[in-house]
């Protein structure tokens, strides 16, 4: 008892048990990618709450199934004196926690979830696109994902598809659409497939073109892009004495100086640079390879990163996650390194904060510098010159070249011209 006569609760602290040697050891890990001792002391504690639930609930490792983390989520918290708020990012931590001791033998490897049934009809279209048209594995995740959508509206029998079951279902489809954008990309995927049916003369022919095309205008938009000096501002907020800052420069530099896509950099392998030729091979849409000369300040953030402290990825891919059990890096990783240099930068008003900000941003820079559009056009790796006609809207210099005067030349007084008339006057008595 205290002066007040009230009992004294002991605070009831989280307790790893047997596990601690565990946590020690991801303690360790996390300390020699270079993270700094508040974020270890944020992973740790994470780690740390997800092994006392395990101790206080009796679950012991080899007992641990594929759904242990959604436990974890969903479990009423009493294992510490103050609750703690389990948002989806301490979620994602332990997960992480819970990748890496699988990929250390401590768990078994989480089992590969199976694929649901594809229609076999479905199946050999998006197993063409792959053979024929060369298009990458995301692209044609896409597009099944897209015509997954739709099939519910109008069957599975190409049989019976007609005009009318195509738009209506299409609209159907399009008034329970969870973005403004996904009816175009049905429609799309649609069209590739019912052509796909025609060919084997599954379906009726050119029932494709009862498909309504999307409203919209060839080059109407203006690029995305930002000044050569914020592009500057983005690649110097990178620390380069961290291994985060030394590969997120190197991704920048790669996106802002080669114009290359997300996927392009994702998955950039070490066989792909050439350093004695200063080149790295890119394989684009259409698994097209080109070769592109390699800039000599990407190819010093290339080597800062490659043989500085980094995390021991196991594949041979140049970027590798920073967090267990380091994967290599995906799209959306690169996306965000770009969005996370904006904030960093403090670049205001930014179009977007994705990586075709960047690829914006070097062919205007290009464009300015007196490249030609056909040059522009073979760093970009675009197929036709069209597609690169968008970035010279923003050259004021050109425009200025070709614009007309206005008003055009002449009295300013002088009267307008007589509007010319629509055609002949209906003759009197003429019938109807």
């Amino acid at each position: 008892m205290n002066e007040h006569d009230t009992p004294v609760r002991r605070r009831r602290l989280l307790d790893a048990g047997q596990h601690l040697p565990l946590l020690d050891d991801y303690g360790r890990l996390l300390a020699g990618t270079g993270f700094s001792s508040a974020s270890v002391h944020i992973h740790l504690g994470s780690a740390l709450h997800f092994l006392a639930w395990l101790v206080q609930s009796g679950i012991a490792l080899e007992e641990m199934g594929p759904d242990i983390v959604a436990r974890f989520a969903a479990h009423d918290c009493r294992c510490h004196s103050s609750p703690r708020r389990v948002g989806q990012h301490y979620i994602n931590r332990v997960d992480r926690f819970v990748r890496h001791l699988a990929a250390r033998g401590v768990l078994p490897p989480r089992p590969v979830a199976e694929a649901p049934a594809v229609d076999r009809n479905v199946a050999d279209w998006l197993d063409a696109q792959d053979r024929q048209r060369g298009l990458a594995k995301v692209t044609i995740v896409r597009h099944g994902r897209m015509l997954a959508q739709i099939l519910p509206f109008i069957g599975t029998d190409p049989s019976r598809y007609t005009a009318r079951i195509i738009r209506d279902g299409l609209l159907e489809h399009a008034q329970t659409a969870r973005s403004v954008h996904y009816p175009k990309m049905v429609a799309s995927a649609l069209r590739l497939y019912l052509r796909h049916l025609a060919h084997r003369g599954l379906a009726a022919p050119d029932l494709d073109r009862a498909v309504p095309t999307a409203k919209s205008w060839r080059l109407a938009s203006l690029p995305r892009y930002l000044e050569p000096d914020a592009v500057e501002r983005l690649i110097a907020s990178c620390d380069p004495e961290t291994p985060g800052g030394r590969r997120d420069r190197a991704i920048l530099l790669l996106l802002a100086r080669l114009g290359l896509r997300a996927r392009d950099v994702a998955e950039l392998r070490l066989a792909d640079i050439d350093w004695r030729a200063a080149t790295i091979a890119v394989c684009g849409k259409g698994r097209r390879e080109v070769r592109l000369p390699l800039p000599q300040d990407a190819g010093d953030a290339l080597i800062a990163w490659l043989t500085g402290p980094r995390p021991a990825a196991s594949g041979d891919t140049v970027f590798a996650r920073l967090l267990p059990p380091f994967d290599p890096v995906s799209s959306g990783v690169v996306g965000g390194v770009v969005r996370r240099a904006v904030e960093r930068a403090g670049v205001e008003n930014a179009p977007s904060r994705g990586s075709h900000l960047l690829r914006h941003s070097a062919a205007t820079a290009m464009l300015r510098g007196g490249a030609t559009l056909d040059a522009i056009a073979t760093v970009l790796r675009h197929r036709s010159t069209d597609t690169t006609a968008h970035y010279a809207k923003v050259d004021v210099a050109m425009l200025g070249d070709v614009a007309q005067a206005w008003p055009a030349d002449g009295p300013t007084n002088a009267a307008p011209p007589s509007t010319p008339p629509l055609g002949l006057a209906w003759p009197e008595g003429a019938p109807c």
